[in-house]
């Protein structure tokens, strides 16, 4: 009699199955094709962030800006907005240096209008630029005009003087000017919390400040009357003022479009068209091209515009400007042309 065979489901445990275990070549395959799909995730993932941001490397490192032929007398215009720094988020101080002094060479470029949006900024590059542009005026002989948008205070009004006409929006911000130096005192809280900073010094006031002794307030102050000076003899001599009259303004308030204008200021209140038509008109333009300068973009604008986000990529922008504007203004003591908060 032959023994039923039992089902295989229900054999004994430790007897074999009639299955086989997994062939080793298809648990290969299985992780090969897993490898591959693993790798391949990670593949696009990196790529499209990497990708762009090799891509903006290279467009910031070796991209040559403005590469436009343009055929004929041209007005260059430049934009100088926000802080006016080295580091600013909205200005290129060294770029805009660059591109006045190649215009020196372009015999297309016959003048200059400055599109001014900007409370002020550091004493040095305030002045910096002043003195290019009259560099550029001094070695070719070409106007600068200046249009004052929303604000053109204290280093913004600063630059404009370089200009052989300014002209305001009705709405205009301007003035301001003076010099300011800020410092932030933490004795209080440090020693509500138990900390005490220790300085070796070579001098009394190598380290001056948190808090600044009578001396080293006399110090600084001292810096700040200096570069007043300079600010209030650029408006005089410029704007063809008399220093007493400067100095009976320079109180540091500002003024708007109209209020500067009857104090001489600038010359005439109106709009950015009607500046550049002026300076067409007055120094016999024809077939004149106006050209903005674009400036070239942070990598981090790049990077911004070029990787996907759900944060809309203007908002964030200006957010991070605004974030810029105030770390700038409150860092260590620095002089500045800038308009009081």
């Amino acid at each position: 009699m032959e023994e039923e065979q039992m089902p295989q489901e229900q054999m004994p445990q430790g007897q074999k199955s009639s299955k086989g275990p997994m062939k080793p070549a298809l648990v290969a395959i299985c992780v090969i094709c897993g490898t591959i799909m693993f790798l391949g995730f990670w593949y696009i993932l990196f790529s499209q962030f990497f990708g762009n941001l090799f891509g903006v490397m290279n467009s910031v490192n070796t991209q040559a800006y403005n590469e436009v032929t343009i055929q004929g007398d041209k007005i260059d215009v430049f934009y100088v907005e926000g802080t006016i720094a080295s580091d600013s988020a909205t200005y290129a101080h060294s770029w805009t240096l660059n591109q006045i002094d190649e215009l020196m060479e372009n015999e297309n470029n016959k003048g200059i209008l400055l599109y001014i949006n900007s409370p002020g900024g550091g004493i040095y590059e305030s002045d910096e630029l002043y003195l290019k542009l009259q560099e550029y005026k001094k070695e070719t002989g070409r106007p600068v005009y200046a249009y004052m948008a929303q604000t053109a205070a204290s280093g913004g009004l600063y630059i404009a003087m370089a200009a052989d006409k300014i002209y305001a929006n009705r709405m205009t911000m301007t003035g301001s000017i003076g010099v300011i130096m800020s410092s932030v005192d933490t004795t209080g809280l440090q020693e509500l919390i138990g900390i005490k900073e220790e300085n070796i010094t070579s001098g009394p006031n190598k380290a001056m400040g948190n808090p600044l002794t009578e001396e080293q307030r006399a110090i600084l102050q001292s810096l700040v009357d200096e570069s007043y000076d300079i600010f209030v003899d650029i408006i005089a001599e410029n704007r063809k003022l008399d220093k007493a009259k400067v100095l009976e303004i320079a109180d540091g308030r500002v003024y708007s479009a109209y209020q500067a204008k009857e104090l001489g200021l600038i010359d005439e209140v109106g709009s950015c068209e009607e500046a550049l038509q002026n300076l067409v008109d007055t120094y016999k333009l024809k077939e004149c091209t106006i050209y903005h300068q674009s400036q070239p973009k942070t990598m981090l604008e790049e990077l911004l515009s070029s990787v996907e986000t759900r944060v809309d990529g203007a908002e964030a922008m200006k957010n991070f400007a605004a974030i810029n504007e105030y770390i700038e203004a409150k860092k260590t003591p620095k002089l500045m042309y800038y308009m009081g908060k």
